[in-house]
C-alpha cells in the first residue's frame, strides 16, 4: 500500500483505493492489472452481471496485441488465428491480402472477457460486478465513489456514453458507426483461414461487412455511419444473402446470437482527463477512426493510464492525467480516410481497382499496421 492507503486505514476508514476503474474490459482490465503490478488497491465496478454478455465487439486481436501485451496469455481454446485478409469489392470480385508472419486472432469473445474476470481477481483486484457506476463527489485529494469508497484516481473505462466524463465534466464522444453482428455455433467457413471483409456502399455505407472464422462458429456483420437515432438499421439479413454463396455457408440459416451497438469512430476526444480523473478506451474514443478497432490500442492505453498512476503514487512520477493525454494515439492518416470515406465513399472505385497494385499498397497499410499510424 501507499502512503495514502496507509493514512486512511490508520484512521479507521473502511474502502479505501488508490484506484477505482469503471469498466472491465480491454481498457479498464488493462488499467487495473498494471497498477496491481505495482501493488497499489484497486477496486473495478463493471455493470454487468456477466462481462460475457451483451458485447458490442468482434473480439479480433492484432499480432501485437497477441505477443506483447497481457493477452499473449490467452487459452488457446478462446482464439482461432487467422493468417491474412481477403478484401471483397462490391460486385463480389476479391483479392488476398497478408504480410509474412502478421496473423489476427478470432476469438470466442464472451470467453474471453471471462477470462479476463479471472484474471483480474488472481490479481487481486477488487472486481463489482453488478454494479453501475452511479455517482461520484470530487474532494481534496480524490473522489468518493458510490458502491466503492474514496479512491485517490478515478478511471472512466464504461464505454462510448461514459458517465464518468459526464460526471467528471470531460469530452464525449461525438462520432459513430452502428455495428450488427450474426453469429452461428458451430459452422465452418470455406476459407476459415481469411478475415473477410466486404466493400459496400449498398450494405455499408461509411463501412465495411466482414465474416470470420472463431473458435465457437462463423461471425457475420456490417456496420454503417450512425446518424442519429432515426438512421436505418444496417440490413444483416440481406447482407447475408449477398456474401453467403462466396463464404460457402446457408444464407437461410437463423443466427445462435445477435450482438448489436454502436462503435466509435470519431478518433480520440479531445479533452480525456481532469485532476483525479482519466478516461480510457472507448470512452476516450481511442479507436481506429477507419477501422473501428480498438483492442490493442485500448489495452496499450489503459496499460499506460494505470502505470502512470502506480508510478505517480509510488514513486511520485509525473501527473498520470498528463502521461494518459501524451499516450493517446493521433490517428492523423486514418482521421483523413475516415473523412474521405464518409463523404466520396462509391463501389464502382473499388469494383475497378480490386487486386490492382495501388488498392493492394494502401488496404495492406489499414490491415497489417504498415506505415505511421498503428494501433488499429
Amino acid at each position: 500500500r501507499g502512503p495514502l492507503t496507509r493514512g486512511r486505514h490508520a484512521a479507521g476508514m473502511r474502502n479505501d483505493w488508490d484506484l477505482v476503474v469503471v469498466g472491465a474490459s480491454f481498457a479498464g482490465a488493462a488499467c487495473a492489472l498494471a497498477a496491481r503490478e505495482y501493488g497499489l488497491r484497486v477496486c473495478v465496478l463493471e455493470r454487468k452481471r456477466d462481462p460475457g454478455i451483451k458485447l458490442h465487439t468482434t473480439g479480433i486481436i492484432v499480432r501485437e496485441a497477441a505477443e506483447g501485451t497481457w493477452l499473449s496469455r490467452l487459452p488457446p481454446a478462446l482464439v482461432h488465428r487467422v493468417e491474412g485478409v481477403q478484401l471483397h469489392a462490391p460486385n463480389l470480385r476479391r483479392m488476398r491480402l497478408s504480410r509474412p508472419g502478421y496473423y489476427f486472432l478470432a476469438t470466442d469473445t464472451p470467453g474471453v472477457m471471462r477470462w479476463l474476470v479471472g484474471e483480474l481477481r488472481d490479481a487481486g483486484v477488487e472486481l463489482r460486478l453488478a454494479t453501475p457506476f452511479q455517482h461520484a463527489e470530487r474532494e481534496r485529494d480524490g473522489w468518493n465513489v458510490r458502491d466503492a469508497g474514496f479512491a485517490r484516481f478515478l478511471v472512466g473505462a464504461d464505454g462510448a456514453k461514459s458517465r464518468v466524463a459526464e460526471r467528471a465534466g470531460l469530452g464525449r464522444v461525438r462520432d459513430f458507426l452502428y455495428g450488427v453482428e450474426h453469429e452461428f455455433d458451430g459452422l465452418r467457413l470455406a476459407r476459415g483461414d481469411a478475415l473477410h471483409c466486404f466493400l459496400s456502399k449498398r450494405f455499408a455505407p461509411g463501412y465495411i461487412g466482414w465474416a470470420l472464422q472463431a473458435p465457437t462458429g462463423v461471425q457475420v456483420g456490417l456496420a454503417a455511419r450512425y446518424r442519429g437515432t432515426h438512421a436505418p438499421t444496417p440490413d444483416a439479413d440481406a447482407f447475408l444473402r449477398h456474401v453467403a454463396p462466396v463464404l460457402g455457408i446457408d444464407a437461410g440459416r437463423k443466427p445462435d446470437a445477435i450482438r448489436a451497438g454502436l462503435v466509435p469512430c470519431g478518433g480520440p476526444i479531445a479533452r480525456i482527463a481532469a485532476d483525479g480523473v482519466i478516461l480510457t478506451g472507448d470512452a476516450a474514443g481511442i479507436v481506429s477512426p477507419l477501422t473501428a478497432g480498438g483492442i490493442h490500442s485500448a489495452w496499450k492505453h489503459g496499460w499506460a493510464v494505470g502505470e502512470a498512476i502506480a508510478r505517480h503514487l509510488r514513486h511520485g512520477g509525473p501527473s498520470p492525467e498528463l502521461v494518459a493525454q501524451q499516450a493517446v494515439p493521433r490517428y492523423r492518416a486514418k482521421r483523413l480516410l475516415r473523412r474521405a470515406f464518409d463523404t466520396m465513399q462509391m463501389d464502382w472505385p473499388f469494383d475497378l481497382l480490386i487486386g490492382t497494385p495501388p488498392l493492394r499498397w494502401a488496404a495492406e497499410r489499414v490491415y497489417f499496421n504498415r506505415g505511421r499510424d498503428p494501433g488499429g
